[in-house]
C-alpha cells in the first residue's frame, strides 16, 4: 500500500451535508469519496493534457497555420468547388 498524505480543504455546508448523503448512501466515508473525487479530477486532467499536448509542441515548434492562412486556403477549395459544379452543370 502506498503512504498516504493528509490534506484539508474548505467547502460550505451545503456541500458538506451533499457530501455526506452521498456517503451514508454509498456506503463509504467522506474521506474515501473525497480521495475518489480527486483522483478521478487528476485522471481527466492527465487526459487532457496528453490531448491538448500535441497542439502545444506543434506551437512551440512553429508548426501553426494563422487564421488568414485557414481563410485563404477554403476559399480557394471553394472556388475550386464551384468551378467544378459549373463544369459538371454545362
Amino acid at each position: 500500500m502506498s503512504k498516504q498524505t493528509v490534506i484539508s480543504a474548505r467547502i460550505d455546508a451545503e456541500t458538506s451535508a451533499q457530501l455526506d448523503a452521498i456517503a451514508q448512501r454509498a456506503d463509504r466515508s467522506r474521506a474515501w469519496l473525497v480521495a475518489q473525487a480527486v483522483q478521478e479530477f487528476i485522471d481527466r486532467d492527465a487526459e487532457l493534457m496528453a490531448f491538448v499536448q500535441p497542439g502545444l509542441d506543434d506551437i512551440a515548434a512553429g508548426r501553426i497555420v494563422t487564421q488568414e492562412e485557414m481563410e485563404a486556403k477554403f476559399a480557394r477549395l471553394r472556388k475550386g468547388l464551384s468551378k467544378q459544379r459549373s463544369k459538371a452543370a454545362a
